[in-house]
């Protein structure tokens, strides 16, 4: 009898960690690097950021020295990225993914010609994962356009940004050529309820705050994914350009058909993003809604082609639970979530829904076949040092539920490259600013003021999942 299902995970299967170059390099204007929107969060205790601000709140933050900013500092990762991969490597990972910091390359954005200093720094970090048997996987713009594009372009306002983004691409693909042919163009290129200025650049007395403005900016930025997956391909043949997306599927509040609707809207709108990267296209459904509001998001005939000649070879995504909506509140799109009381919560409010995560990938690839790569999936944790171990149980159940479920989306079929585990060294978190909301396998020692010795410790976790490693995911 032929037998037709993958019991284990592919022997090809890339296990491996994911972080940004804002929240692990620090040395924020070393060697010429231009400043980011990253580098203007401080920490606020138990604020979460709401990604606003002018430019004359840029200018006062670039030159405050008062208040702490975690990421100028991060965990220096830009000094210790030789002993922090050796214990990826120990740990037994084998792909690893960063961004290329933009503003490193290119300070302000708009110069003519990269900063060499920048390239030799990701030549270093290249040539290191290379020499440990790591597949570098880079993240073209992850939240790190140059201030000075904001200030002066307005961000992904302008379609002009869309030039310097791709004389950007070039230098990186020409550059290092032969040695990464994994490419994010975009991280999560749905996340526009929150993220105006970290992910589109708009400052908001330049940029009114509006769903139209950001959809305007979003369109810009998918021209640029799609000139550049596109020129990705002319330069070297062999790379492999992703389509990423965070998941926000979701799932109706009750079996009335009011709300199943409701989540099958919500599915079609989040679907948009992909349906514009692979499939070359806008859906009808996202038409539809931009015609009824009278959205003008500066969509040229010209675009249409664009869209059709750049479409991506696999679908990233970051999984860190799914939506639940109703009738009501599909309304409230993009941010259209109600709470759900069978999905656990961390303490951060974060969901902790494993068999989402199965129910996630086998959607994903029902719609659009193609190969799947989970590029971010992890859970914040206070971890505790006692007697110079961190016993972090939590994290170790949470990664096998998931993991197991992982492994039943291959059984059914699903063709899964590889999954990264978010943050496998402890990192600046995104969202807080903190170091107390910790990812990863590896501890850091600094805390939410920056204060620490930056000694890395290995979590129970980090043996757990070294096991499992080992053996191709047969313990999950």
């Amino acid at each position: 009898m032929v037998k037709h299902t993958n019991e284990e995970f592919p022997l090809d299967f890339l296990w491996g960690g994911a972080v940004t170059a804002t929240q692990t390099e620090g040395n924020w204007t070393l060697d010429g690097k231009g400043v980011t929107p990253p580098d203007l969060i401080a920490y606020e205790e138990g604020k979460v950021q709401n990604d606003l601000m002018s430019t004359s709140e840029i200018d006062l933050a670039i030159v405050d020295t008062v208040n702490y900013y975690p990421r100028r500092t991060a965990i220096d990762f830009y000094h210790t990225y030789p002993q922090d991969i050796a214990l990826l490597k120990e740990l037994g990972l084998n792909s690893f993914r960063t961004s290329v910091n933009w503003a490193r390359i290119f300070p302000m954005g708009d110069e003519e010609r990269p900063n060499e200093k920048g390239l030799a720094f990701y030549d270093d970090l290249i040539n290191e994962l290379i020499k440990n048997d790591i597949e570098p996987i880079i993240t073209i713009s992850h939240f790190e356009m140059p201030v000075h594009l904001s200030v002066k372009y307005k961000g992904w306002y302008s379609r002009k940004v869309i030039d310097f983004y791709l004389r950007y691409c070039e230098v990186l693909f020409t550059h290092f050529k032969g040695r990464v042919k994994y490419w994010v163009p975009f991280d999560e290129m749905n996340l526009i309820h929150r993220e105006s200025f970290s992910q589109f650049g708009m400052p908001s007395d330049l940029v009114e705050n509006s769903l139209e403005n950001k959809l305007k900016a979003l369109h810009h930025k998918m021209l640029a994914s799609s000139l550049a997956t596109k020129l990705a391909h002319e330069i070297d043949p062999s790379n492999q350009i992703a389509a990423m997306i965070l998941s926000n599927y979701a799932y109706p509040a009750s079996s009335s058909p009011e709300d199943i609707r409701a989540a099958q809207l919500n599915n079609q709108f989040e679907n948009y993003y992909l349906d514009v990267l692979v499939r070359g296209k806008y859906p009808g459904t996202i038409l539809r809604y931009i015609d009824e509001n009278g959205f003008d998001i500066g969509f040229q005939i010209k675009d249409k082609e664009v869209f059709e000649k750049g479409q991506a070879d696999f679908i990233g995504v970051s999984y860190y639970g799914n939506r639940t909506v109703s009738k009501k509140s599909i309304k409230n799109w993009p941010n259209p979530a109600i709470n759900n009381p069978h999905i656990k919560k961390n303490a951060w409010d974060w969901l902790e829904d494993p068999i989402g995560l199965r129910y996630t990938l086998n959607k994903l690839y029902d719609q659009y076949q193609l190969p799947i790569f989970l590029m971010e999936l992890g859970t914040g944790i206070h971890d505790k040092v006692e007697g110079g171990k961190i016993h972090d149980q939590d994290r170790i159940e949470f990664f096998k539920e998931n993991l197991h479920q992982l492994k039943e989306t291959i059984k059914d079929g699903v063709p899964v490259m590889g999954c990264l585990t978010w943050g496998p060294i402890d990192i600046v978190s995104n969202a807080s600013a903190q170091m107390s909301k910790r990812y990863g396998f590896i501890y850091v020692d600094i805390d939410d003021s920056g204060k620490g010795t930056g000694k890395r410790l290995k979590k129970d976790s980090f043996y757990w999942l070294q096991e499992v490693i080992r053996g191709n995911g047969k313990a999950v």
